[in-house]
């Protein structure tokens, strides 16, 4: 007589948890593809890196020579060692033209982005649509005009002319940015500001400018950066005097062919400040880019 059996119960299913496999296998797919993401956006720079450090033979070889020796070669002749051309003219030019036209950008988005959130008048998002309709022009269409101004007021080669002219290209973006950002800035805040006599300088300066700092680092940094790699009107409208970065990277393109060492050497040159930039502005800038996204 055998003995009797027991019934097993089946274990109980959790009713989550399907839920959770679920979820963290798309956490898990969304971070291979965030890495995947990074890596193709860095390949190419080390890339240009590792040439860098090439001659121009062992740069101009198909498939590269990546165990090639390494030399400075392209890195003195990018900084004029040996007689060349220096690179600390356009350079300076750069700086000027970018962080003048950044720092007027800001004067003049900030208070019209301010007007735009705070004291919204009728039809405000056409106005917001007119600010991002003068991006959608194409830049060589304005080019002729613009040089034609410029010849008749004898504003050629002057560095000044390249600030008023990235000021009046990204001051669209940078109102219709701030404008997101500042819309977050509780009502509230504001009313309790004036409540306490706060004018609207006082108000701008002291209250809505420190609250809305991550949008204002976001903006300038992408003004900065679009004023730093504008070649077509620096191209145009500059000569020797008031020569940018972009420009002097096109001489190393010359009828003797490309010299790629070179190229990557100025290039990544070049690309540092920019880097540098978004590199200490990164807290401000993840902030800054979040901040207008939720309603």
């Amino acid at each position: 007589m055998s003995a009797p059996t027991i019934p097993v119960r089946p274990a109980p299913v959790q009713p989550g948890a399907p839920v959770r496999t679920s979820r963290r296998a798309k956490g898990v797919g969304l971070t291979l593809l965030t890495w995947l993401l990074g890596v193709g956006f860095f390949l190419p720079i080390a890339w240009m890196a590792l040439t860098s450090f090439h001659s121009e033979q062992d740069a101009a070889k198909n498939p590269p020579a990546f165990g090639a020796a390494l030399t400075l070669d392209g890195y003195r002749d990018f900084f004029g060692v040996g007689g060349g051309a220096s690179p600390w003219p356009a350079l300076i030019n750069s700086t000027v033209a970018s962080v003048g036209s950044t720092l007027c950008v800001l004067l003049l988005a900030f208070p019209a982005a301010y007007a735009l959130s705070i004291r919204r008048v009728r039809k405000w998002t056409d106005v917001l649509f007119f600010f991002l309709s003068t991006k959608m022009l194409p830049a060589v269409a304005g080019l002729l005009p613009i040089y034609l101004f410029a010849k008749n007021t004898d504003m050629l080669d002057n560095i000044w002319l390249l600030v008023i002219l990235y000021t009046s290209m990204n001051l669209p973006i940078a109102v219709w940015m701030m404008q997101s950002f500042l819309a977050e800035i509780p009502v509230a805040v504001i009313e309790a500001a004036r409540v306490d006599g706060a004018r609207l300088p006082t108000l701008l300066a002291r209250v809505v400018a420190p609250i809305a700092l991550p949008g204002i680092a976001a903006t300038s940094l992408i003004c900065f950066i679009f004023s730093w790699n504008e070649l077509l009107f620096a191209r145009v409208l500059t000569g020797v005097v008031a020569e940018t970065a972009p420009v002097f990277l096109t001489s190393f393109i010359t009828s003797q062919g490309l010299f790629l060492a070179k190229v990557c050497a100025a290039s990544l040159v070049i690309s540092l400040p920019v880097l540098a930039a978004g590199f200490a502005a990164q807290d401000k800038l993840v902030q800054g880019l979040s901040l207008g996204a939720v309603k």
